[in-house]
């Protein structure tokens, strides 16, 4: 079917809620993606850091071929060995408490936000407030979008849920100061993704961490881009000078399939009881076995190492790069600000043209999130297709 016959399709019978490139992906091996029509492309999107560890990884093909062809699902009021495999494999991994799997990251979210309210309620907290960052992304459900201010438009989509504050993302002492004995959390990305890859300063993450332990909150770290090994280390909390209470996880979890995960630290654990929060798919078997071999796959330490190298490497060689402005980022999460006037959407576009995927997060800015399998010649061949498409 032709991309014009798509257009078509989509002008009939979809929601007009996405603005698609012109172009249709039809397979995928490693950091490769073809087109409808044959033509290969580098992938530095990865699906929006979902195929971490590559596009159709053998072992993920293969659990999930494997599987599907046992169970597909059951119910979670029954056991499922998948499921309560990844539950483990996920706290052991990170928190050490227990977790709620869920399908995406709003969901994740939506969990830490009701588990957040219920243990304020627990202290004596009337009217719990979540204290998030300017520029922050949780999530598009009501609950999650409240607590993502950019979006959060009372003229489109209100009345959205109260008890929500933002303060700046840069402003240690503001923090502090929002930080109150109405305080049920502190909702943060230590990295920001979707505001263009803008990592939050320690002296910030810090400040998080003494208001919430000052007045009993709970510090929630949004991992849901920043996780699953896409800076250097399993979770992006491991390479910062704090520690959070609860963590939100998605994307590249399942290892392309909808996985996503609240955990909590041991104390927080039991606040969510039997009834208060649930799921109809949440932990299928499917997306469970994919997701226990997606955490194998990334937790690798020789991998985590190279994500570590080759980001550096892509961030030095950015920077260099004339109309570059300003390069941030850790690992393989990379964001790039460029020189007043140019247009990073006809950037973004030549690059798709010859042969690279990127995005555009925001006004005059490219985002690059590479499955963390590519090569250092990926990352050459990526850096003279941008630096062709700016010239």
């Amino acid at each position: 079917m032709s991309v014009e016959r798509l257009k078509e399709l989509e002008a009939r019978y979809a929601m007009p809620t996405y603005a698609r490139a012109p172009v249709e992906f039809v397979r995928g091996s490693g950091a490769r993606l073809w087109d409808s029509d044959g033509k290969e492309y580098l992938d530095f999107f990865a699906g929006l850091s979902v195929q971490n560890a590559g596009h159709c990884h053998p072992r993920i093909v293969e659990a999930v071929r494997e599987q599907a062809g046992l169970l597909a699902g059951s119910s979670n009021l029954y056991y499922s060995a998948p499921a309560m495999k990844l539950g483990e494999r996920l706290v052991e991994s990170s928190l050490g408490g227990k977790a709620f799997l869920c399908n995406s990251g709003t969901e994740a979210t939506e969990c830490a936000l009701k588990l957040v309210r219920k243990h304020a309620h627990s202290r004596g907290v009337a009217m719990p407030e979540v204290v998030v960052l300017e520029h922050g992304f949780h999530g598009r459900t009501l609950g999650a979008l409240a607590a993502t201010n950019k979006l959060a438009r009372e003229d489109l989509f209100g009345p959205l849920p109260r008890g929500f504050v933002a303060v700046a993302r840069d402003d240690a002492d503001g923090l502090r100061a929002a930080v109150g004995p109405s305080t049920a959390a502190v909702l943060a990305e230590p990295i920001q993704g979707e505001a263009g890859i803008f990592p939050i300063a320690d002296e910030v993450l810090v400040a998080a961490r003494e208001a919430c332990d000052a007045a009993g909150a709970i510090l929630v770290f949004d991992e849901v881009q920043s996780g699953m090994g896409r800076t250097g280390s399993l979770w992006a909390y491991e390479q910062l000078p704090v520690r959070p209470d609860l963590m939100t996880a998605a994307k590249a979890l399942g290892g392309g399939l909808p996985v996503g995960a609240c955990v909590a630290s041991p104390e927080l654990g039991d606040v969510l009881e039997r009834g208060d929060h649930g799921s109809t798919f949440a932990g299928g078997p499917i997306a469970a076995a994919a997701a226990l071999v997606a955490l194998e796959l990334v937790n690798d330490p020789q991998l985590l190492a190279s994500v570590r190298d080759l980001g550096e490497r892509l961030r030095a060689a950015l920077s260099s790069l004339d109309g570059v402005a300003e390069v941030r980022g850790r690992g393989l999460m990379v964001g790039v600000t460029l020189e007043a006037g140019r247009d990073a959407p006809a950037v973004a576009a030549r690059c798709l043209e010859a042969g690279l995927v990127i995005n555009v997060p925001g006004p005059g800015m490219l985002r690059f999130l590479p499955p963390l399998v590519i090569s250092g010649d990926d990352v050459g061949r990526a850096v003279e297709i941008v630096d062709e498409a700016l010239a």
